[in-house]
């Protein structure tokens, strides 16, 4: 018969099925998210008789988010792996339907959204879980080919372009540059060379700067980036009303709630510039700890693909690589834009903003991540030599 200090030696610890520092950041941005959507929207939801419209439709996305995520964390990385191609070609099917009369709806000059029931469907929000889940899979099956040609690293790029012509007709430059960015940096860190990265690179500035140059709405907004207050009644409005918010902020903020841009100063408060409204209230202290929460964020991802490239694991390194770089990049051009030092461009804050679409999509990520690390875990290859494991 063993003794007690036999058995209690032969218990074999089970693995961590989640990053706890990914949840807490990613629970605390969605956090962040609530409290500020509340503050910045309730002048707007009093003005159609109901103060907790726009927060009411938030949780209903954060509770639709956390659905997904869930969905995502319980579904085999493998499924995402053999259908990454045809979620690509749905992708492609949703960003073509907005130009359906009676399916697709107009909002401040673009066509982004279909309209099914009581659903607001923003169809370019889901083509970029889609794309990165495409590219990984290219990545996987032609890592030759892009590390030695230049027909390897062009052909991602062609197929990407079908999405891009969607994505421009609707008009949604931002949405493109991120793709664009996104298939940029996962070629870079699957072993393309240099030469053809950095050609691809001046390709896209050449190609961003001529549609700038082409377009007068566009351009506007480039003359208001450079000088704001020369433009404080017209195109720079919403920067120099961002700026304001900021300064009003000093190091601690006004207070919860107490923000007055937000008052119809402030376009889109709730949305695209709710980082002004958290500069405002809660301070440089609130700003700089949103933008720690997003760089937690990133590094956890990173580090996930990192772990999953060195068990092997292509498809998933990718996948948390492109996921990391998406989040990641968007937060820093929502951020800037706020702060003035990018052009105006409408885009939300990932987790934080209110917009459904975007929210959801954010969570779902936050899911596949979590089943990627949870599968890293898991893996004989991450196990200490010597030591005694249990899959449960």
């Amino acid at each position: 018969m063993k003794k007690p200090s036999q058995l209690k030696a032969s218990y074999k610890p089970i693995e961590s099925r989640f990053d706890f520092w990914l949840l807490v950041a990613a629970i605390a941005l969605v956090g962040f998210g609530v409290v500020m959507v509340a503050s910045a929207s309730m002048p707007r939801g009093a003005l159609r008789g109901d103060e907790f419209r726009y927060v009411d439709r938030h949780l209903i996305a954060v509770l639709m988010g956390v659905m997904g995520a869930v969905f995502v964390y319980f579904t085999p990385v493998e499924w995402w792996k053999r259908y990454s191609t045809h979620l690509y070609i749905l992708g492609l099917l949703l960003l073509a339907i907005v130009f359906i009369p009676g399916l697709g709806v107009s909002k401040n000059g673009a066509t982004r959204w279909v309209i099914l029931g009581p659903i607001s469907l923003q169809t370019s929000e889901f083509m970029k879980l889609f794309v990165v889940l495409f590219l990984a899979g290219y990545l996987v099956r032609r890592q030759l080919e892009v590390a030695h040609t230049v027909w390897g690293v062009a052909k991602p790029f062609i197929v990407l372009v079908v999405a891009c012509i969607f994505l421009m007709l609707q008009p949604d430059l931002g949405t493109t540059v991120l793709l664009l960015a996104v298939a940029l940096g996962l070629l870079f860190l699957a072993g393309a060379p240099l030469w053809q990265f950095g050609a691809l690179l001046a390709l896209a500035a050449a190609a961003v700067s001529v549609i700038l140059w082409t377009s007068p709405w566009r351009l506007e907004r480039v003359k208001a980036f450079l000088n704001p207050w020369d433009h404080a009644q017209d195109s720079g409005w919403q920067l120099t009303q961002a700026l304001i918010a900021f300064g009003r902020g000093e190091w601690t903020g006004v207070g919860l709630g107490n923000g007055i841009q937000k008052q119809f100063h402030l376009p889109e408060a709730h949305t695209d510039f709710v980082m002004a409204v958290i500069g405002e209230e809660l301070g440089l202290v609130g700003t700089l700890t949103i933008v720690a929460l997003f760089g937690v964020l990133v590094w956890r991802a990173l580090s996930m693909g990192a772990t999953a490239e060195k068990l092997g694991k292509r498809f998933e390194a990718y996948v948390a690589y492109g996921l990391g770089i998406w989040l990641g990049l968007q937060a820093f051009i929502n951020i800037g834009v706020n702060m003035g030092l990018m052009p105006t461009k409408g885009f939300t804050l990932p987790f934080i903003s209110y917009g459904s679409n975007s929210l959801i999509v954010s969570c779902v990520a936050i899911g596949m991540l979590s089943r990627i690390y949870r599968d890293n875990q898991l893996d004989p290859g991450s196990r200490p030599k010597g030591a005694a494991w249990q899959r449960a």
